[in-house]
């Protein structure tokens, strides 16, 4: 487990009006369960705060990723950085300028501060994965995002800092893993290989468990440049996920299969947008040994997908638009 330091710490957040962010900054302001408090909460943000970051006591810090200079300072009196903020679309020259470029700034901006950075498990590109542990796969990304992530990687792991790999993440403020799930299954309301393909999945709250975990003790020097999965130790089959996922949002659930192939010659038809690594990662095998870092920090990681779901289906009911049958 690693040991605790006696005083508080001061973070600068990156990137915590977003999903992962958001969930981190409410873990960080939330008393802690013994050890040192996580005492001055900063969050670099383009724009103003939500009220309620403000009203808990955190404060904003004026910055751009895509503007180096804006960030020089940003780490004046900060023990440590938790980088959250990344670009995830197709657009190759705005990946570069956000994750690779503007990781590389920040660090320069906050030389003498501890970075960790959460990255993702697509750095390893199509798959299939089955059960790999950190170390034992180099990372092949399939996508300019993934390919600047990796960069922003290497930037973090040569500062001595932590990088953070998980799998696909859910929870309230996902817009990316059970929305794209829903339009896959609505459009192509079909299993591939009867759906048996086992993934990695973590819940937002868990891993910003992790995150705040790390910010509030100190790294022991195995740590420096490390790489940890952070998802489930138990993976979920596809067709578990979707059917549970079905059952709670009252979207019908798959009926027939299809062999890979052609599942996946039907979805790029119907659902044109859908990239053929997407598509790999909602039907293929992509799991990952995720039990490191549950062990180094000492935390359980929580009840599984099902019960992380449930909790979760309100706020997708809220916010998204749930596909029904014709």
């Amino acid at each position: 487990m690693l040991s605790e330091s006696s005083n508080g710490r001061a973070v600068l957040v990156v990137g915590g009006t977003g999903f992962i962010g958001s969930a981190v900054v409410r873990e960080l302001l939330r008393p802690s369960c013994g050890g040192p408090a996580v005492t001055d909460v900063r969050v670099l943000a383009r724009r103003p705060l939500p009220e309620w970051m403000m009203s808990a006591g955190a404060r904003r810090i004026p910055g751009d990723l895509t503007a180096p200079g804006s960030l020089r300072g940003c780490g004046d009196g900060v023990d440590t950085v938790l980088h959250l903020a990344s670009y995830v679309g197709r657009d190759a020259a705005l990946a570069d300028a956000v994750n690779a470029a503007g990781t590389r700034a920040l660090v320069g901006s906050a030389r003498t501060a501890r970075f960790l950075y959460v990255s993702t498990a697509s750095v390893y590109g199509h798959g299939p994965h089955r059960g790999v542990r950190e170390g034992r796969l180099a990372p092949a990304p399939a996508s300019a995002a993934s390919a600047s992530r990796l960069l922003a990687e290497d930037a973090v792991r040569a500062h001595g800092g932590v990088v953070l790999r998980p799998n696909l993440v859910y929870g309230p403020g996902d817009r990316w893993y059970v929305p794209l799930f829903l339009r896959l299954l609505h459009a192509v309301p079909v299993w591939s290989e009867g759906g048996r393909a086992r993934t990695s999945v973590v819940g937002v709250r868990e891993l910003a468990s992790v995150v705040a975990a790390f910010a509030r003790r100190d790294w022991a020097g195995a740590d420096r440049g490390s790489v940890y999965h952070v998802n489930h130790p138990r993976p979920v089959t596809v067709r578990s996920a979707a059917t549970r996922l079905c059952r709670g949002l009252g979207v019908p659930v798959p009926g027939t299969d299809l062999p890979r192939a052609a599942h996946w010659e039907l979805a790029s038809r119907l659902l044109p947008q859908l990239s053929p690594h997407q598509h790999a990662l909602l039907t293929d095998d992509h799991y990952y040994d995720s039990t490191r870092v549950w062990d180094r920090l000492g935390l359980a990681p929580g009840p599984g997908f099902g019960a992380g779901l449930a909790a979760s289906l309100s706020w997708y009911r809220e916010h998204l638009a749930i596909p029904r049958a014709a």
